[in-house]
């Protein structure tokens, strides 16, 4: 329990941290705008054509007689769609940290600096588009993952009682966890850490994970809100990460003060 709730203090820390440094957070809205904007594109021409899908998918069920033909082609679609709503909630980390890659590299680098000792930190040393590839690759590899804990979980849903009660739960923390994978990502890449080991680190501390990650996983089911939540997101995972590695963090107390160019400048901000 002490770790679940450790979780979630880092979450809160990483959208504390982004409060307090504004041109930070407004850059950091942007990737999670595009993101969404063609998120809802997609899931509004599913809304609108989903049902025709199913119909040209389903010709066998031409010739049912009513009501049978109408539930089972409304039923399929109910599922297409939540099927839709699923990985979007699982891609949507993913897609967004593609987008902002560089924003989210530099943030993230800005976190581990503000608390770390000597004020520095990591750097992976590789070009751009080398980073982006590796993200890419990662994320895809990640997502099949997740993918494959969704069907289980789906199929598993149709269980009397146990599919109602039990697998949404588990649902959520497995969602948990892949965004946490997500998420650390950027700042463990920085630092060297391969996918496998990454995955090796997080089962090692999954209370940890899914303090961290169960929350954060609830709140993106609302709209729009993961935009505003991404950048916080990207550093509070920061700080998670220097936790799995054990690296010393200087928790200082909120004090800031102004830099020249009027942001923020934390001055060890959580002794």
């Amino acid at each position: 329990m002490r770790d679940l709730g450790a979780g979630f203090s880092y979450l809160l820390k990483g959208q504390r941290w982004v409060a307090r440094h504004g041109k930070q957070y407004g850059f950091g809205l942007l990737p999670g705008l595009i993101t969404l904007l063609l998120y809802l594109a997609a899931l509004v021409s599913l809304a609108l054509w989903g049902e025709d899908a199913v119909t040209w998918a389903t010709p066998f069920a031409g010739d049912w007689s009513s009501p049978w033909q109408g539930l089972f082609r409304g039923f399929l679609t109910v599922v297409l769609f939540a099927l839709a709503l699923l990985l979007a909630v699982l891609t949507f980390t993913a897609v967004t940290l593609l987008i902002g890659q560089p924003f989210y590299e530099n943030l993230s680098e800005k976190v581990d600096r503000d608390v770390s000792p000597d004020g520095t930190a990591p750097e992976s040393g590789l070009p751009l588009w080398r980073e982006l590839w590796i993200s890419a690759r990662d994320s895809l590899r990640v997502l099949v993952r997740a993918l494959l804990w969704g069907v289980l979980l789906f199929a598993l849903g149709f269980l009397p009682f146990v599919g109602q009660t039990v697998v949404p739960v588990i649902g959520f923390f497995v969602t948990g966890f892949f965004l946490t994978e997500e998420l650390t990502a950027v700042a463990l890449q920085r630092r060297g850490v391969e996918l496998r080991a990454r995955l090796t680190l997080l089962r090692s501390r999954k209370t940890l994970v899914w303090g961290f990650g169960t929350p954060l996983g609830l709140a993106f089911l609302v709209p729009f809100v993961a935009v505003f939540l991404m950048p916080g997101a990207v550093g509070g995972a920061t700080l998670l990460a220097r936790e799995l590695l054990g690296e010393e963090t200087d928790d200082g107390d909120e004090d800031t003060a102004e830099d020249p160019e009027g942001e923020d400048v934390t001055q060890r901000s959580w002794r």
